[in-house]
């Protein structure tokens, strides 16, 4: 016999079936939700910790090179051509350009593919680099609370017994200015980043600050990423290498 009772409602089971359509549709768009609410604040400080581990990497690389070769590479060929440029540095402006990440063997753009830049003293690119007489050249500055501008590395002044930092490494950040991987500089669409565009013409002050989108804080916005080569450090490895004179 057959019983009626047990057999499922065609009514009831197409209910059931929109209720979990309904959920699924509402579930997707709640993902959605959160993804625009966070999601792309967090790649972006996954790409921001990305480049900065691609900062010290190039870094360390600089140190090592001149552990093997006596001195700091020359900047980059060009921003497509990443071996170090045949000619030496007439001045500090000669020796700012792009970092050579073919010669040193390192990746040669951040987390938004820009090139990274590169400045370093050109008489830290001759060999031998003379320690009682080669003065640092780069100085990093940064903004305090008020906004006052402060020296992190090196003064006015770059001098034999107060020196200042040999070379920088650096990157233009997400926003404004910088230079593609194909070569193409990148307009500055920001608006009063006037420390973003200091780093971009700077060949021996170079700013490292906070990140910020306030255009009313001294600077402008800022998204700029720097790291600095110890001079002790520098001397240090070289001279356990055996190529500091």
């Amino acid at each position: 016999m057959v019983r009626h009772g047990m057999r499922a409602d065609p009514r009831r089971r197409q209910r059931g079936a929109a209720l979990l359509m309904l959920l699924a549709v509402a579930s997707v768009s709640f993902a959605a939700l959160l993804i625009s609410a966070f999601g792309r604040s967090d790649v972006e400080r996954v790409r921001e910790r990305r480049t900065q581990a691609v900062l010290a990497r190039a870094a360390d690389a600089l140190v090592g090179f001149a552990s093997t070769h006596g001195r700091l590479p020359r900047p980059a060929a060009s921003a497509i051509d990443g071996r170090e440029r045949d000619e030496p540095c007439a001045d500090d402006a000669d020796c700012s350009g792009f970092l050579p990440w073919v010669t040193l063997g390192v990746d040669g753009a951040d987390s938004w593919g820009k090139r990274l830049r590169y400045s370093v003293t050109p008489e830290f690119t001759a060999t031998p680099v003379r320690r009682l007489s080669a003065i640092a050249t780069k100085r990093v500055l940064t903004r305090d609370g008020a906004g006052n501008l402060r020296y992190e590395g090196g003064q006015d002044d770059c001098l034999i017994y107060a020196q200042c930092v040999p070379a920088v490494v650096f990157s233009q950040g997400r926003n404004n200015l910088g230079t593609s991987i194909a070569g193409l500089p990148q307009a500055n669409a920001g608006r009063a980043n006037a420390d973003e565009i200091a780093n971009d013409v700077a060949s021996t002050a170079f700013i490292r600050r906070a990140a910020t989108t306030d255009r009313a804080f001294p600077g402008g916005p800022f998204d700029d990423l720097l790291v600095a080569v110890p001079l002790y450090t520098l001397y240090e490895r070289m001279a356990a290498a055996r190529t500091l004179p």
